[in-house]
């Protein structure tokens, strides 16, 4: 059964930090890529950026791109989101997606696996 659990959400200020996780199992991991997309109220669910789980490449969205890290602890089969310079548009529900492709893909269409959510919350 294959199960990905987000964790360490919550509210921040304006230019805080946070640093999300993504718990993984039952996948065989280097036939993945795992990713994470995000959904703020009202608006549609959008990617955030991945990791090729083979070989550590990660790729981001322009707007996170500079600010936001992925990495990975393959003896944890853990994936992290660590988030800098929050802004009150980074407010949204994060969401960790694994895709059975081990190039990289943004389609959300890819992604077959889903975790639950993290609501992560910047005051400005």
């Amino acid at each position: 059964q294959v199960q990905l659990v987000e964790s360490g959400g919550g509210l921040v200020q304006a230019g805080g930090s946070l640093r999300l996780s993504c718990a993984v199992s039952g996948l065989t991991f280097s036939r993945y890529c795992l990713a994470w997309f995000r959904q703020a109220p009202g608006k549609e669910r959008e990617f955030v950026g991945g990791i090729v789980w083979s070989s550590g490449t990660a790729f981001y969205a322009d707007s996170v791109k500079g600010r936001f890290i992925i990495s990975s602890d393959n003896a944890k089969n853990t994936i992290y989101l660590q988030m800098s310079s929050l802004k009150p548009e980074d407010t949204a529900i994060y969401y960790c997606a694994a895709a059975r492709v081990i190039t990289l893909t943004r389609s959300e269409s890819s992604y077959v696996y889903w975790g639950q959510g993290t609501q992560v919350t910047v005051s400005s």
